[in-house]
């Protein structure tokens, strides 16, 4: 195996994907090594490049049009700042890990799911990419030397769109060949091809209608696209898991995610896959405010939820008779063993 090298941003595997679009504005934090800054700058192939004390400089400035900015976002390369990695929220799936955690490799995404609560945490539409993944490599091992650690890498972004940028991916792929008691998730809305098959790895595929994914996930892959990346890397040795989660709930939502289960069938290979993870929309009580606000016509952010904990879900019928439908047609072919539920929603 090649040595890590905290210190390239080029990516060592090739995912064929197309690349993000390129930023028109890119901002630079003081201090980051020149030569991944230069590399970067070379692909994005910028309008203008803009010096910067620190990212929250321009990432938290006031009075920000997420929304607008969503867009045509501008990028900002930056370090991060310990702490690196922070316990799972109660609302995601552990899948049975007792030491969950998830990490900030970018802050932002590509695409532009109008439900994503990243609207509601982050005061701009604007993309962060962390490039000092030697100070993340550290605390890791770190950890490491108490505990197994299962790591989620792309909960703050999508991180295929921009690996051509980051080489995020390729750098923790090689960090998990190496280490047998870390295990890893990394979860997308997008298709990429040639994925590096690890046993500790998990690629994990967000799985909406295609009516949902016009309707509200923009610029994301089709789930024609989808479908067939998850095919791919099953056949490739993979391990893949299917996440119907977020479950939103559209007129017709049976027929709708009918017709979806059938192409998934028709195309997946169901009891060569890991695991599935099922869960209806939920979000937490302050982002949903904000979502409010800065999308007065989502059409998501303004059913009448009810409040759990501090999250707003679908009520408790609604959203088990939305898992129940997705697990009757995966248990005679999956078996339960290898379906997990988020039960905060219920």
């Amino acid at each position: 195996m090649k040595s890590l090298n905290p210190d390239s941003c080029s990516p060592s595997h090739n995912f064929t994907m197309t690349p993000g679009r390129t930023f028109d504005v890119v901002y630079v934090e003081d201090g980051l090594d020149p030569n991944r800054v230069q590399e970067i700058l070379l692909r994005v192939q910028p309008k203008e490049v803009i010096p910067i004390g620190h990212y929250k400089d321009v990432f938290c400035r006031p009075h920000q049009d997420v929304v607008l900015q969503r867009q045509a976002p501008a990028l900002i390369l930056a370090a991060k700042r310990a702490p690196f990695f922070y316990p799972g929220a109660p609302v995601c799936q552990s899948f049975g890990n007792e030491h969950f955690y998830y990490t900030s490799l970018a802050m932002n995404c590509l695409f532009d799911c109008e439900y994503c609560y990243l609207q509601g945490m982050y005061p701009s539409g604007n993309v962060v990419i962390f490039l000092n993944y030697g100070d993340y490599l550290d605390e890791l091992n770190h950890l490491l030397t108490h505990h197994p650690v299962y790591l989620c890498l792309s909960y703050d972004s999508d991180l295929f769109p921009i690996e051509h940028l980051s080489g995020a991916i390729s750098f923790w792929l090689d960090v998990a060949s190496t280490k047998k008691n870390l295990r890893l998730e990394i979860r997308t809305k997008a298709a990429p091809h040639h994925l590096r098959p690890l046993p500790n790895v998990y690629y994990a595929y967000t799985i909406s209608p295609q009516p949902v994914i016009s309707a509200y996930e923009h610029k994301a892959a089709s789930l024609t696209q989808r479908l067939a990346s998850a095919a791919e890397a099953i056949a490739n040795g993979c391990k893949v898991r299917l996440c119907f989660d977020p479950m939103i709930l559209v007129p017709h939502w049976r027929a709708v995610y009918g017709e979806m289960l059938s192409q998934v069938l028709s195309i997946i290979p169901i009891e060569q896959l890991s695991d599935v993870s099922i869960g209806s929309f939920r979000i937490s009580k302050d982002y949903l405010k904000i979502l409010r606000r800065i999308r007065p016509d989502g059409a998501i952010a303004f059913y009448p939820f009810v409040l759990k904990d501090g999250y707003y879900h679908y009520p408790d019928d609604i959203a088990a008779g939305m898992q129940q439908f997705i697990t009757q047609a995966l248990v005679p072919r999956l078996g339960a063993e290898r379906l997990y539920f988020d039960q905060d929603s219920l």
